[in-house]
């Protein structure tokens, strides 16, 4: 049986046919990725890749960055309306599924081996129970991984859209001046790839210190968030180098809120694609430190195993698997 899968973000659109053995995804048989933006619909993406295969598909999943409500989604953060119907009857599929793009990411988890992980926290591997998987790219993604007893069941979340709360002074400057452009300040809006550049563009104008002629070269070239990452990376400039750990320091402390509500002894899972590429910085304390600082919860948060998501295939993967097994 083949199957395909999406993953569908605000930046790309990512598509792969996969041929199903005892209800797993083998090795890709055809993959394309799209700029979202530059199609004006999901439907438009699928009339140009349907056109490079001749199989059959039976089963088509996508994880979307959005809301699925009734089989349908506006995304996020793109001017998209997507219906599992509308789909089904103009491809000629025999089943369409949409799920969250988290959740995917859910179910992607069980299809990865142990070298597609990065350890940062050991935690206690004999206390089973729930998962979480908190992911920060162009959006920033929740779900949760519910423990029946015997396996983990992936369950979507819009916990990235909950109110940011300042826990400092600057915290609070920087929650004053987003709230002024947005008037709600999701912690989206602070740990995403969107919000590096948020919490960059703030601290620029809080301790006042112009951008370096050199770094606007390379925003401009690589686009905001890379380049002030690279640059905190090298160490090349204390502003941008400020705004990443500020960036890592939320990314924990969100990671633990959510860990902690959903009571994810079974492990936490950074997934998206921010994680990979700052991975020496989050080995440093500051991440830990913030997910480990939780008061009187703190023994919990430490015996919760932490581990980075390295495969970007994860999404695929898991939108793969949930159309095998449904």
């Amino acid at each position: 049986m083949e199957v395909l899968a999406g993953d569908i973000g605000g930046t790309n659109t990512r598509l792969a046919l996969y041929r199903i053995e005892e209800n797993r995804p083998g090795e890709a048989l055809l993959e394309s990725t799209y700029p979202s933006r530059n199609f004006d619909s999901l439907e438009a993406i699928l009339d140009d890749f349907s056109e490079h295969f001749s199989w059959r598909i039976q089963r088509a999943c996508f994880g979307i960055a959005g809301p699925v409500v009734n089989q349908s989604c506006e995304t996020t953060n793109l001017p998209w309306k997507i219906t599992a119907r509308t789909i089904t009857d103009r491809f000629g599929f025999d089943e369409t599924w949409l799920i969250n793009d988290l959740e995917a990411n859910a179910w992607g988890i069980g299809a990865l081996s142990p070298d597609d992980f990065h350890l940062l926290n050991p935690g206690r591997v004999d206390l089973p129970g729930n998962a979480s998987i908190v992911s920060a790219g162009t959006g920033l993604g929740e779900a949760g991984l519910y423990w029946d007893g015997n396996v983990h069941r992936p369950f979507s979340s819009e916990g990235g859209h909950t109110d940011f709360s300042p826990s400092n002074e600057l915290e609070f400057a920087l929650y004053q001046t987003l709230a002024e452009k947005y008037g709600h300040v999701s912690w989206e809006r602070l740990v995403s790839g969107p919000g590096l550049e948020a919490i960059h563009s703030f601290l620029r104008t809080y301790r006042r210190t112009p951008t370096p002629g050199w770094l606007k070269l390379e925003m401009n070239k690589l686009g905001g968030a890379p380049a002030i990452s690279n640059a905190a990376m090298a160490r090349k400039d204390p502003i941008c180098d400020e705004s990443l750990n500020l960036f890592i320091h939320l990314y924990g402390r969100e990671a633990g809120n959510h860990a902690l509500k959903i009571m994810a002894s079974g492990g936490v899972y950074l997934g998206g694609g921010i994680a990979p590429r700052i991975l020496q910085r989050l080995k440093q304390p500051t991440f830990l430190k913030a997910f480990f600082d939780k008061g009187r919860m703190r023994h919990l948060m430490e015996a919760i195993p932490v581990k980075v998501i390295l495969n970007d295939q994860a999404a695929l993967l898991g939108a793969a698997r949930y159309a095998a097994i449904q």
